[in-house]
């Protein structure tokens, strides 16, 4: 059977403006390595919302295909094609996959770190008008490329759970990895009441946090944030100062053991460290971009504090969040994290309702009209 040569998009073209519906041409062969599937579900971020927005910019980005969480049924692969764990991949197979990497760089051979790669590609480096165009999940069709490191799904896995696994799943479990992990009875503070501190409050609760405060806005992501193990909510609206006293408050005048920054933003992290214990840890996740936040430095010397940063996920993290979902299926409400899905028609208005704390976390199935 001949391969596409075209896929519908949800194209940007311009910040802040609606995506555009365009068709793209997709490569008429596959690389060695490479693998074409067919997008059946993407998961909106907020660094779709934030690259949307303009405030991820980087130059000559524009016209691209947003969408770095997807997964999709494999139409066609290249001879060989393995998955990550060395499994054949053919077409009918149900596949998520991470960012590819170059395999040769500082960062791939000598830390083995993928996340440090030189050349990670993810799919926002692709623009739409260049080879091979649709990298991204707002489209029917996407293009897998050689250094992607590919990963078959288990069924008991719905498409919602795999495809958040490609970012927001695996950033939250690395940040806590690389923080140490979380002892039984811990206090844990999470910034942020998106879907990565929403869902970092479920985890933080499962691994066994004693108290887990929730510290975000607006009022509806913080009663979500309850039904998913908040032991207590402090509004932003609340001044700083009222916030720290209340986060005081709530752990015995202590601080929390481990801070987790899911929101940057000015001020977060000098809240950050008011927020943490003696000898407690903090971990910095959210606070991209060139903004400067302060930090008092004198109180992660007086605290004796452990500050550690993490950067998204690579695949052993995305396998490990897929395995979390697959083993803690009915411990949350998971399924209250995501919108109704819409078509790739719906998917600029669910870009532009998260950029206004509207939806949670945004489904797009190109299926759909």
């Amino acid at each position: 059977m001949p391969l596409p040569t075209s896929t519908s998009a949800a194209v940007l073209t311009e910040h802040g403006r609606p995506l555009v519906l365009r068709e793209l041409p997709l490569p008429r062969e596959l690389e060695p390595g490479a693998v074409l599937v067919r997008i059946t579900c993407a998961t909106l971020c907020g660094t779709d919302v934030h690259l949307w927005s303009g405030q991820m910019n980087l130059p000559g980005m524009l016209p691209l295909v947003l969408g770095h969480e997807m997964v999709g049924v494999v139409v066609a692969a290249a001879p060989g094609v393995v998955d990550a764990l060395g499994r054949p991949l053919s077409p009918g197979d149900r596949i998520g996959w991470s960012e590819s990497t170059c395999g040769h760089c500082y960062g791939c051979t000598v830390l083995r770190e993928p996340v440090a790669c030189a050349d990670r590609g993810y799919g926002f480096r692709q623009r739409a008008d260049q080879p091979p165009y649709a990298t991204g999940g707002l489209s029917s069709y996407c293009y897998v490329t050689p250094g992607a490191a590919k990963l078959l799904l288990p069924k008991e896995i719905s498409d919602t759970w795999a495809a958040m696994s490609g970012c927001a799943g695996k950033t939250v479990l690395r940040a806590i990895a690389r923080s140490g992990g979380i002892r039984p009875g811990a206090s844990v503070v999470i910034q942020g009441a998106g879907a990565l501190g929403v869902f970092a409050t479920a985890v933080a609760r499962i691994n066994g946090a004693g108290t887990v405060i929730t510290v975000g806005g607006p009022g509806r992501r913080l009663a979500i944030a309850e039904r998913f193990g908040a032991s207590a909510t402090v509004s932003v609206d609340l001044l700083p100062a009222d916030r720290l006293a209340r986060v005081l408050e709530l752990t015995e005048g202590r601080g929390a053991d481990h801070v987790f920054d899911f929101a940057g933003g000015p001020g977060v992290g000098e809240e950050a460290v008011g927020y943490a214990a003696q000898r407690g840890t903090v971990a910095v996740v959210g606070s991209t971009g060139p903004r400067p936040s302060p930090v008092p430095l004198g109180s992660v010397m007086g605290k004796e504090l452990t500050v550690v940063g993490s950067l998204n996920g690579d695949i052993g993290d995305y396998h490990r969040s897929v395995e979390f979902f697959r083993t803690f299926a009915d411990r949350m409400p998971w399924q209250e994290l995501f919108s109704e899905p819409v078509g790739l028609s719906g998917a600029s208005a669910s870009v532009e309702s998260m950029s206004r704390y509207g939806e949670l976390k945004a489904v797009i199935d190109p299926r759909l009209p």
